[in-house]
């Protein structure tokens, strides 16, 4: 009951304001997102890179699309682990509060589309947190969720890899989270078909 009370008095950073605001109307729009992590571990690990690309109207938008690769360089020296591709990358960099604020700003109230899209959803919620935020307050869609229906099985884990196979979509050996955006974006047209889904 504490803690409700206290939601209800907190100040919320302007950006996180604006973003609730959006929220009056149900949007048509689908954002597809992907991230590369140091891990598994929310609690533990962080972001490195968004991906994210714009579906609407049973099209891939391309030019309505980000990526942004995440300065992580505390937790990559405190881990042992090399920056080097952050270094190299000719990718934007930002540091996470940044990086987070510009991608609420691309997503507005759009519905996340993403391949076991929860543990996305979990790790951006993990920095929101650490910046005073909520919790995203988009619906979201899981394609690994759409072909499980479309085949009727509950158990059976499938891999972005193995959905590609199933569906004949071509993987480059070296992917970044803004090429398996738009990897899961071909797999959710493809799906969204099958199912026979207007949404």
């Amino acid at each position: 009951m504490l803690d409700w009370i206290k939601n209800l008095s907190k100040e919320y950073p302007q950006f996180w304001k604006d973003y609730s605001s959006k929220f009056e109307h149900k949007s048509n729009r689908f954002v597809v997102i992907s991230t590369e992590t140091t891990g598994l571990n929310p609690n533990k690990d962080v972001i490195l890179s968004i991906g994210a690309i714009t579906v609407e109207n049973n099209s891939i938008v391309v030019h309505d699309s980000f990526e942004v690769i995440l300065l992580q360089y505390i937790f990559l020296h405190d881990n042992g682990l090399s920056n080097e591709f952050i270094v190299e990358s000719k990718l934007p960099k930002l540091g996470e509060p940044e990086a987070i604020k510009s991608f609420i700003d691309f997503i507005g109230n759009s519905i996340l589309v993403g391949h076991r899209v929860h543990f996305d959803i979990d790790m951006i919620n993990e920095a929101l947190y650490k910046m005073g935020c909520s919790r995203l307050k988009n619906e979201a869609i899981d394609v690994e969720i759409m072909y499980r229906k479309l085949i009727d099985s509950t158990d059976k884990p499938f891999s972005i890899d193995e959905l590609c196979k199933i569906f004949k979509i071509s993987k480059n050996e070296r992917h970044s989270s803004a090429e398996d955006a738009y990897i899961i974006a071909l797999l959710f047209l493809k799906l969204k078909s099958r199912l026979g889904l207007d949404i």
